[in-house]
């Protein structure tokens, strides 16, 4: 063996050993012997989604790259993996370039523990602008965002397993670095992103069931274009806030199915994430309802559980600072107008029970 080889399998042994031990995180680009294939094979270049095929690598100085943690694993069912796109140009207003960064996050593991951290889950997956996954599916996707929920198989101390991916995208130049829009791909393309990962990651962690995951049904319930927020809000009577003067808060009424009914309200602000300032959501079903557990119930607390035409329930309300004490007549009785009009629609008792 000559010296060359000979230094490429020590460094190569120190990588490997170093990924084994500790989890380091890799940079991999389209290049050498990473190309084509990303978060521990979950997707491939031009495998069907635009992020991954050569049309995103179409501007100046484009190059796509990845970094990700040791893959799930029975021992440690947790793991992220990030695919960028980066490219630049030139800045007619500096001598520095004009810099852009596309991204899609995955992740696979429990719901985060916190309270304050799973509400700001609950706020971007649950986000009025999502769709239900069609087929049984536990989830939703947009074309920047899916959240699935993963098998009881891989349930961890009663908490249950999600795989999550989600775009950013920012521009950064003499102006400072800016949010901008950035959709990942077609929605159908996107839940194909995410069972790819799910079932990737279930092997990997080894609570994979007997048969993969599979769509093939069209997504059925698209959400309605954003508006501006009015009262009543989410288009149910006695659901009312007081905005302010000069108000930038728009709605997005999303899913209104039997198994799922989404509203978010949003403050749209140049360089700001667009995050919800307040959100409604009714879902049922075991595996949806799960994901609420460990938060503060009441319907003070904007969360309450019913059974529904015989389906585990829940109700969630959550309000953010800007329009805290804002409901009228009072938050809790805007959230409790929720609660009474979409469970007279869907066949609710009255009693908490689920």
């Amino acid at each position: 063996m000559g010296v060359g080889r000979r230094r490429a399998s020590v460094i190569a042994g120190v990588v490997a050993g170093a990924v084994l031990a500790t989890g380091t995180v890799l940079w991999a680009t389209d290049s050498g012997p990473f190309r084509g294939s990303y978060c521990w094979g979950a997707w491939e270049q031009n495998s069907g989604p635009s992020f991954l095929g050569d049309e995103a690598l179409g501007k100046s100085g484009s190059e796509r790259g990845a970094t990700q943690s040791a893959a799930p694993s029975a021992a440690r069912p947790h793991g992220t993996c990030t695919v960028s796109v980066t490219s630049s140009v030139e800045d007619d207003d500096s001598d520095e370039p004009l810099t852009f960064e596309e991204s899609v996050t995955l992740e696979y593991g429990p719901v985060p523990a916190g309270a304050k951290e799973r509400r700001a889950w609950l706020a971007h997956f649950f986000h009025g602008s999502a769709s239900p996954l069609p087929d049984g599916l536990d989830g939703l996707v947009g074309g920047d965002r899916g959240m699935l929920v993963l098998p009881s198989s891989c349930d961890r101390d009663g908490t249950p397993s999600v795989v999550t991916i989600r775009s950013e995208s920012t521009g950064d130049g003499h102006l400072g670095k800016i949010p901008m829009p950035f959709t990942i791909a077609t929605r159908p393309d996107v839940v194909r992103m995410l069972l790819a990962a799910a079932n990737t990651g279930m092997e990997k962690a080894g609570c994979a069931p007997s048969q993969p995951l599979r769509s093939s049904s069209p997504l059925v319930t698209v959400a309605e274009d954003e508006e501006p927020a009015a009262s009543p809000l989410c288009r149910i009577p006695g659901m009312t806030f007081d905005y302010g003067e000069g108000s930038r808060y728009q709605q997005q009424v999303g899913a209104v199915t039997d198994r799922l009914q989404t509203c978010s309200v949003v403050w749209k602000q140049l360089r700001m994430p667009v995050e919800p300032s307040a959100q409604y959501v009714m879902a049922n079903g075991a595996r949806l309802t799960a994901l609420f557990k460990g938060l503060p119930e009441g319907t003070e607390q904007g969360l309450v559980r019913r059974s529904c035409d015989g389906r585990r329930t829940v109700f969630y309300g959550h309000v953010e600072a800007g329009l805290q004490d804002r409901g009228r007549p009072s938050d809790q009785r805007v959230f409790e107008r929720f609660v009474e009009s979409v469970g007279q629609r869907i066949g609710c008792g009255s009693g908490e029970d689920a």
